[in-house]
């Protein structure tokens, strides 16, 4: 027996746990413009390397045995009619709706148009980019930055390739200099140049950028991993502007629904929840909302749930891969200095794998 109409809009790392999550009882139907998973965290090698070319895609097909996951881009929320409009004009009724369209990342880490097809021809053309470049320009020192670095050094040992990050140490988002001086010194002595305190525009001419001193760099290849856009111009556009805050994240309570909306949750990289906006987070982020959706399906009957409030993740392993048999992890400590783990943890929980065995479970297929 099933409770009611539960729409997910986003089928990535929350769209997808949570869709999951409700499968067994509420009638979930996830939409995503996508026709296949896109496991962004092994999007950087992908990038680099052509045997990871289609790594990245996991069919949606064995995701809901129930459920249905709808191919299509989501225009309007009518809490009217509570109905999702998608761009074909089908029309979703709902009784509960999520969103969670996560948010837009630079090049190499994108899905580029609706097909695998599509994704996987963008991805060669980097490979082939990167193979070919001799002066590589990677703008960013967080954690994607620092990981593409070591990627294409990994890849091109040959060719030369600049670090430049507008803060004064790298990894400055965990809080602890000992991250950031521990991924400098691995760059450096893999020959990348990194260049700190170097706020970065496009040069004048063509294949050249500058810095805030008027520091001239020519390369021939440039990314620009320096942060991401919450996917939320549509409910902006569908004239839901007051849901968002300055930044374009959506506004939740701390049941993570969409404040002043019992049926709307809003879970992942879209809201505006202050934590590190990392897979881990956006896991436990669709396991709360999950919860309460439940609960707010079953509130009528004598054995209602409690709402559960969402505390944010402070205390999540940031893991930063140095390629796929080096980088290091950051293990908060309560009370005092994170702890940073080397090469051997780093390898087993993150690099080598990119934690695609883990989603491609998640998504009903086995690990290989």
């Amino acid at each position: 027996m099933y409770d009611g109409d539960v729409v997910v809009i986003g089928g990535g790392y929350a769209g997808v746990r949570l869709a999951r999550r409700l499968d067994d009882t509420a009638r979930v139907t996830l939409v995503d413009r996508k026709e296949v998973f896109f496991h962004r965290i092994a999007s950087l090698r992908a990038g680099v390397h052509p045997e990871w070319t289609h790594t990245p895609f996991i069919p949606y097909d064995r995701l809901l045995r129930h459920g249905r996951v709808a191919t299509g881009k989501a225009v309007r929320i009518d809490t009217t009619e509570r109905q999702v409009v998608l761009a074909t004009g089908e029309r979703l009724p709902y009784d509960v709706v999520v969103i969670a369209t996560g948010a837009d990342y630079p090049e190499p880490a994108r899905f580029t148009g609706t097909t695998t097809e599509e994704a996987a021809k963008s991805f060669a053309e980097h490979q082939r980019n990167i193979a070919t470049a001799e002066h590589v320009l990677v703008v960013g020192g967080g954690p994607g930055g620092v990981e593409l670095s070591a990627e294409i050094r990994l890849a091109r040992p040959d060719a030369r390739v600049t670090l430049a990050h507008s803060g004064p140490a790298l990894l400055d988002s965990t809080g602890s200099a000992r991250p950031g001086r521990k991924a400098l010194a691995w760059l450096e002595s893999h020959d990348v140049e990194v260049r700190l305190d170097s706020f970065m525009s496009p040069g004048n001419d063509f294949g050249t950028y500058r810095d805030a001193r008027g520091t001239v760099i020519e390369a021939d290849l440039s990314f620009w991993a320096t942060g991401t856009t919450p996917n939320t111009l549509w409910l902006r556009l569908a004239g839901h502007g007051d849901w968002l805050n300055g930044a374009g994240h959506v506004k939740v309570d701390r049941t993570l629904r969409v404040e002043g909306r019992l049926d709307v949750f809003a879970v992942g990289d879209v809201n505006d929840v202050s934590e590190l906006k990392i897979t881990p987070a956006a896991l436990a982020q669709a396991d709360i909302a999950a919860h309460n959706i439940r609960g707010y399906l079953h509130s009528s009957g004598k054995h209602r749930k409690e709402p559960r409030l969402y505390r944010p993740t402070q205390r999540t392993p940031l893991i930063v891969p140095f390629g796929p048999a080096d980088g290091l992890t950051v293990l908060p400590v309560p009370g005092g200095e994170s702890a940073v783990l080397g090469s051997r943890t780093t390898t087993l929980a993150k690099a080598k794998s990119l934690m695609t065995p883990y989603m491609r479970r998640q998504l009903g297929y086995t690990a290989a």
